[in-house]
């Protein structure tokens, strides 16, 4: 593990927070997560070193998220879960297709070897795909690109497409209270420990996990009340812009030239046919399109997440269904794999 650099550290923390206040001025959507992930992934690419965040501080900043994506539960949410199995469905099979559609274009107009082309195409769990490249026959390189390059554009496009339909919600003159100190602390370090043993457990994405677990707990009992410290949710997401723009730091131009398309068409097919699919259940279940389609689309669950919440979109339908997302992925992933292998023999 390469040494922590302190100048790289702020230097990069200084790239990112340029960045969010840069969008926030151009009114641009979500600007505290797209502003760092747009300015730290040109400053990666011009050859400025860029440093990631230490473990302990990303296990932090998505504790933070999970409690602030959390605290959007309400009895209207709980009352709405029973058109959840509809949803849940139709996000399967949307998974299911675009794994199928995507491999086969990139097997025959890209031609990779179908077990690099099968993980480029997996719809999310970046850090799960990656682990499992490492163990079978693929290029590491390319699907390291082709899934970062995925992951970017939902980031810089979901929220700009949104703000383009119009159907952004109203934002209140006067938002909503903060909790106060002493909860908020409490909160946190519940939140720490039950992502630890979710980690623990190999659960994906736990820390983030453990904190919505946490804060819908406390919210709907009605013990905790109150949101996330507006300070501490934007250094949140402002950490997680620069983390999603850092997974291009060292990668040169002609590496990124060689897999850009391919990512390009990943990310294209990918929303295209979850589009298809949050439309569908969309109009069977009578619910929001646009809730639906960030709860369909392929991004990662920490950034959808987030996203729902930056946007006013129901954070908590959102995010369960990218956690079933993750789940899904989980289980279909290895089987994929290991048939192309038992294939091949």
């Amino acid at each position: 593990m390469p040494p922590v650099s302190w100048q790289a550290s702020v230097l990069t923390i200084a790239v990112a927070v340029l960045g969010a206040v840069l969008f926030a001025a151009l009114s641009f959507p979500a600007p505290y997560l797209t502003g760092p992930a747009t300015m730290i992934t040109l400053a990666g690419l011009a050859g400025m070193k860029i440093q990631s965040p230490p473990l302990l501080l990303r296990h932090a900043v998505f504790v933070i998220l999970g409690l602030t994506i959390g605290q959007g539960v309400t009895p209207e949410v709980l009352d709405a879960m029973r058109t959840w199995p509809v949803t849940l469905t139709a996000l399967a099979a949307s998974i299911l297709a675009i794994i199928l559609l995507t491999r086969a274009a990139l097997v025959r107009y890209w031609s990779m070897d179908p077990t690099t082309a099968f993980l480029s195409s997996s719809p999310g769990h970046l850090s799960y795909v990656l682990g499992l490249t490492e163990g079978v026959k693929a290029d590491l390189k390319t699907v390291s690109i082709v899934q970062s390059i995925r992951v970017l554009a939902l980031t810089l496009l979901v929220p700009a497409a949104i703000a383009l339909t119009g159907q952004l919600p109203e934002r209140p003159a006067v938002g909503p209270e903060e909790t106060a100190l002493v909860p908020l602390v409490l909160m946190i370090l519940c939140a720490a420990l039950v992502g630890y043993l979710l980690h623990r457990l190999k659960l994906p994405a736990a820390y983030l996990i453990g904190g919505m677990l946490v804060s819908v707990g406390l919210h709907v009992t009605g013990i905790v009340e109150g949101v996330m410290s507006y300070w501490l949710a934007a250094a949140a997401f402002v950490s997680l812009g620069a983390l999603i723009g850092s997974r291009f730091s060292g990668v040169t131009l002609k590496e990124l030239r060689h897999a850009f398309s391919a990512g390009v068409a990943v990310t294209v097919l990918g929303v295209v046919l979850a589009g298809i699919f949050a439309v569908i259940a969309a109009e069977i279940t009578g619910m929001d399109v646009v809730a639906v389609l960030i709860a369909f689309a392929p991004g990662g669950l920490e950034t959808m997440a987030a996203m729902s919440v930056i946007l006013g979109i129901d954070p908590t339908f959102v995010a369960s269904h990218h956690v079933a997302r993750l789940l899904i992925l989980t289980v279909i992933v290895p089987f994929f794999v290991l048939r192309g292998r038992t294939n091949k023999s």
